[in-house]
């Protein structure tokens, strides 16, 4: 906890360098809505939070709290953060889509920090996530995802026209148009 306390608010922790034991699971876990709870209680200090946050990274598939003395698992519903805010900036490649995330981080969407979009539980919808870190992704909350919507276009794809949203360079493919036209009509997709 010290290396986490020194590092202050210069951002995430170098977990990928660190190599501790791992000491198994606590009962901690992060909600669909972004709380951190831990034994069943919410977690109320935002400062807290941002430290855990700190050192969270995602190893084999589970969620891990990890410092250079030892990791421990923790329970994530569906995303450890929230996007909560969609800025565009512009840049030499064309617009740039940035997300805030509930604790604060900045993410430039591209390459290193894709859109995701996975199937919702109704059909033609869907949950869209963005790269953060270390395998950790935001879920968007529905008002930043009709935000981006509404910057969506259709481009030709190799197979077939796909609506979707770019960023600088990056095309990220939401559906295919077809299913576009479905839905205006009221269809299922």
């Amino acid at each position: 906890m010290a290396a986490v306390q020194a590092a202050g608010g210069r951002g995430p922790a170098p977990v990928h360098l660190w190599n501790p034991p791992d000491c198994g699971d606590i009962d901690m876990r992060i909600t669909a809505d972004g709380s951190w709870h831990y034994m069943g209680t919410p977690v109320g200090r935002p400062a807290l939070v941002r430290l855990f946050a700190s050192v969270l990274t995602r190893e084999d598939g589970r969620y891990v709290l990890k410092t250079p003395a030892e990791k421990i698992g923790i329970k994530v519903d569906d995303a450890p953060f929230l996007a909560v805010e969609m800025a565009v900036e512009e840049s030499a490649e064309g617009p740039v889509l940035v997300f805030r995330t509930n604790l604060d981080d900045l993410v430039r969407c591209g390459p290193d920090h894709p859109l995701r979009f996975a199937a919702g539980d109704e059909p033609g919808s869907f949950r869209p996530y963005v790269m953060v870190r270390n395998g950790l992704e935001a879920r968007l909350t529905r008002a930043t995802y009709l935000e981006l919507v509404a910057l969506g276009e259709v481009r030709e794809g190799p197979e077939e026209a796909m609506f979707g949203v770019a960023s600088g360079a990056s095309f990220f493919p939401i559906m295919p148009a077809s299913a576009l036209d479905g839905l205006a009509a009221g269809e299922d997709a």
